[in-house]
């Protein structure tokens, strides 16, 4: 039941300053919401974007940025002096990720809850008509003005399902992924016109501008009117401000919310409940400083997030961290190459999961995602994008909470990634309490299950070898390169880091020295899968042996039997370039052979091949000639 407006307490009354702007039962939902606190950044953007202005909010993670553009957008609608048309779209959100995406248009549901019409109308679109209440019903009816909302997803349906919803719920808001709003956009069903499209906001605007995004983006721009109120949101949007033309805003207000540190001092990009943390420690140590982390903290957190460099990376050590994790923690991974649905599925397993659950992921979730009761962020690698940092640390220490945030780095010249983070007014300081110090020992150990887990499938080693290269790629790839130099890495200790049991071939190693790395021995020939199919083909091609008359090295047979995978020895940087270089020297023996071949030809043929070509040249003219008559002539329709 909405609380009695003629008794709000001292928080509902932070809103008050905002009156008439904010409608009676949005406030009530706000409270009903425990919202009922207004935040430096709602109070400063609703009232801009009630009045006409374009805008552009930087504001730390957790600041409640999610309804100061809600707000905004539902009032607007409701405020219309007649309903928009049927298949008419009134505002837009957009969101890099279908996570965020399905937590804003969540968190629009629970706000349209307490306004009547929108509610009972999606209770109608959702129900027969026989199951609504007659007064429902006519709340619902068209001449009301309502909210009706749509969540696009890539991946979760087809472009044909979403139009098909579309057509039948005519929503006029609607919550999506860059991609999948283009498709939906793109149908001639589909309107937003000057007179009623009232709002575009681009949540996480920074990483929508990203390579990714821009030119979904800019074709979905180039279909909305120019005349509209646009918004960009982000806790790092000043990264954008010099692409921000490229979105249509028209004189935008900059609104940038400023939190103190616990020193005093001021720092606009991360909030005083969230301490951010770094330690120095070798590739061997990191997982072992993990458990030692987790077993240091006066209780064991309900929601911790670990962040790895690549999907595949997170493919292999989903298999491995549940061997030295505490028992009673749940393991979730998350990745962008995961199906649509199985995202989802691990999503909401993380975020209601009732015991302590580790959220193994990548970036995918590093932005947005406002996940209750995360306490802890480990970064076992530090981001490619230093934008991405902040992100991540900002999953914990939300709206007020107490958070703590650790970032793994290498011993060495990794170190300067401190200095750098504070020249991006980012400024992390030393990891002291808990200590998580570890011993060689310690590390031997956990070095020791990881192996004896790879040992046990065949499957998982090639997963390893495919994780480490993946994430030698992302290491080389960081756009802090003076930092993070794949000539520093210490090979030998990130191979015991990994629990590999061979090191995959890679240029980069080309000045390494093998000897110092001493693996396990293996018998290759009876080092078996698990999946029982992949073990069948494994042996079948084992008795079949190598082709007759080839003599097949030890390197070649493995090969052959991992489904004939060829591993490459060229680096990625120089395939295209060989590709090409090889095309080119094709087409000079194809011109050299053919050059000879016409030098060796009489005179009778050679004109009996001119002849031929001749004939050749007619019948393509002819062809086109006709093809063109039949263009011209095609068939229009009765009169």
């Amino acid at each position: 039941m909405a609380p009695d407006r003629g008794q709000k307490s001292s928080k509902s009354r932070a809103w008050d300053s905002l009156e008439p702007a904010i409608s009676p039962w949005i406030l009530d939902a706000l409270s009903s919401m425990n919202f009922s606190r207004m935040t430096p950044v709602q109070a400063s953007t609703i009232p801009l974007f009630m009045a006409h202005k374009d805008v552009v909010v930087e504001a730390v993670t957790g600041s409640g940025k999610t309804l100061a553009f809600l707000i905004p957008a539902v009032e607007k609608l409701l405020r219309l002096e007649e309903p928009i048309k049927k298949h008419h779209v009134g505002a837009i959100i957009i969101s890099p990720t279908r996570e965020l995406a399905s937590q804003i248009y969540n968190v629009l549901l629970s706000l349209l809850d307490f306004h009547p019409a929108s509610a009972a109308t999606r209770r109608a679109l959702d129900a027969p008509d026989e199951s609504v209440p007659e007064t429902a019903q006519e709340a619902a009816s068209a001449s009301t003005l309502k909210i009706v909302p749509q969540l696009l997803l890539g991946g979760a349906t087809t472009p044909a399902q979403d139009l098909s919803t579309f057509l039948k719920t005519s929503p006029n808001v609607l919550v999506s992924t860059p991609g999948r709003l283009l498709e939906i956009l793109s149908s001639p069903y589909v309107h937003c016109p000057q007179s009623s499209f009232e709002m575009l906001v681009l949540d996480e605007a920074d990483r929508l501008l990203d390579l990714g995004f821009k030119d979904d983006l800019t074709k979905i721009l180039n279909l909305l009117p120019k005349q509209r109120r646009t918004g960009l949101f982000s806790a790092s949007v000043s990264e954008a401000v010099d692409q921000i033309i490229r979105v249509g805003l028209r004189n935008p207000v900059k609104i940038a919310v400023k939190v103190k540190g616990a020193n005093g001092v001021e720092d606009k990009r991360t909030p005083a409940s969230l301490r951010m943390t770094y330690a120095v420690t070798p590739a061997s140590h990191k997982f072992p400083a993990l458990v030692t982390l987790l077993r240091g903290l006066d209780t064991l957190p309900l929601r911790t997030i670990v962040y790895l460099s690549t999907c595949a990376a997170v493919d292999y050590f989903q298999a491995l961290l549940p061997a030295i994790l505490p028992s009673e923690t749940i393991l979730v991974p998350l990745h962008g190459k995961h199906p649509a649905n199985v995202r989802q599925k691990n999503f909401i397993q993380f975020t209601n999961s009732v015991s302590p659950a580790i959220l193994l992921t990548t970036d995918v979730a590093a932005r947005g995602l406002d996940i209750p009761s995360v306490d802890l962020v480990v970064q076992i690698d530090p981001p490619s994008d230093p934008k991405a940092f902040l992100h991540r640390c900002g999953r914990a220490g939300r709206a007020g909470r107490k958070g703590l945030s650790v970032v793994f780095l290498l011993p060495g010249r990794e170190e300067d990634y401190v200095s750098f983070l504070s020249v991006r007014q980012t400024p992390i300081e030393p990891l002291t309490d808990p200590n998580i110090s570890v011993t060689e020992d310690e590390c031997r150990a956990v070095e020791e299950k990881f192996r004896k887990a790879v040992l046990k499938d065949r499957g998982l080693h090639e997963k390893a070898q495919k994780a480490f290269v993946s994430w030698v790629r992302s290491y080389s790839k960081h756009q802090a390169s003076s930092i993070f130099r794949v000539a520093d890495i210490d090979w030998t200790d990130h191979a015991s880091a990994w629990g590999l049991l061979k090191m995959p071939k890679m240029p980069e190693l080309k000045t390494w020295d093998r000897s110092s790395y001493r693996p396990p021995a293996v018998d290759w020939d009876t080092y078996a899968y698990k999946d029982k199919q992949r073990e069948k083909q494994r042996k079948q091609a084992l008795r079949e042996g190598p082709p007759k008359g080839e003599d097949v090295s030890e390197r070649k047979k493995e090969k052959n039997l991992n489904d004939k995978k060829r591993s490459s020895t060229v680096a990625w940087s120089e395939k295209i370039e060989r590709k090409a270089t090889k095309e080119v020297k094709r087409s000079k023996k194809a011109a050299r052979r053919e050059h000879d071949r016409i030098a060796k030809l009489t005179d009778a043929e050679r004109e009996k091949e001119a002849e031929t070509a001749r004939l050749v040249r007619q019948i393509r003219q002819n062809h086109a000639t006709a093809t063109a008559k039949d263009i011209h002539d095609t068939f229009e329709g009765f009169d």
